[in-house]
């Protein structure tokens, strides 16, 4: 084999994630909505890079997903795209693009396909999008479920507590993540639900499963990638590790450059032409 063939990397795929599941190994994945961002978390070797409506949160400062628009998405998605080699890159359909129009939904799928470059997308709910969740595969899209906790439902809920608890909901969820797997979506994000129900979904669906805050069960796990490095730092959910403080690192290394530059001592001779 040649140098210039084996040092090519190998794009992870819908079917990859799949055969993941099959042989046992977790899936990992991670927002991200920048290039830069993504170029680091790619290279890290992350399995699936979500480009999440939960900009709207920690990128736009806004205190839900709902005011994110598809235009947004797509200007996020392109810059994610251009900095992955690897890993699958899946995109939210943000609130109001699908629900309740399968036609809009299909020309919502199609435009972020063509405009961004994108692997895949991610739609929140059950069997009420089912129409237009199959509308988007018969295009072959790509299409990821997203149960339990959808954000984009907040309004709905009133609340981000824990879904599903109750018999009833639990057994909703159960019968949603079946048909996401009977009409052909690739996976699914379960988000914010008992262990004990990851792990039964988990079993009973043929494709992977995606937790986020539901136990260590599922097929794989995701967190929003400004959580878990700490550069957010007011979201403390009792799902999230931080594996980083960059809030500290980042907030230290501006004042230090605000002290040198005050000091006139940046930049110095070795930094001047």
């Amino acid at each position: 084999m040649s140098t210039q063939l084996s040092s090519e990397v190998k794009r992870v795929t819908t079917h990859t994630i799949q055969e993941l599941k099959n042989r046992g190994e977790k899936i990992s994945a991670l927002t991200a909505y920048d290039y830069s961002m993504a170029r680091i978390v790619d290279a890290a070797g992350i399995d699936l890079i979500l480009v999440g409506d939960s900009a709207s949160n920690v990128i736009a400062g806004h205190e839900t997903t709902l005011p994110i628009t598809l235009d947004q998405m797509i200007y996020h998605a392109q810059a994610v795209v251009r900095g992955v080699k690897r890993a699958l890159v899946v995109v939210d359909l943000p609130f109001g693009t699908y629900q309740g129009n399968s036609e809009e939904a299909l020309r919502s799928a199609i435009r972020i396909m063509k405009e961004s470059g994108a692997h895949a997308v991610k739609m929140e709910g059950g069997l009420e999008i089912k129409e237009s969740i199959t509308r988007i595969l018969s295009a072959g899209v790509p299409v990821m479920g997203h149960l339990g906790l959808t954000p984009q439902s907040i309004y709905k809920f009133g609340t981000y507590t824990v879904r599903a608890k109750e018999e009833t909901e639990a057994q909703k969820l159960m019968e949603d993540a079946k048909m996401l797997d009977e009409v052909g979506c690739f996976a699914m994000v379960l988000e914010k639900i008992p262990a004990a129900l990851t792990q039964q979904v988990s079993k009973n669906v043929g494709i992977p499963t995606v937790g986020i805050g539901a136990g260590p069960h599922a097929d794989g796990q995701i967190l929003v990638l400004h959580d878990m490095l700490g550069i957010n730092k007011e979201f403390k959910p009792r799902f999230l590790r931080r594996y980083a403080d960059l809030h500290t690192a980042m907030t230290d290394a501006i004042s230090n450059y605000v002290k040198d530059v005050k000091a006139n001592d940046f930049p110095n001779e070795k930094e001047s032409y």
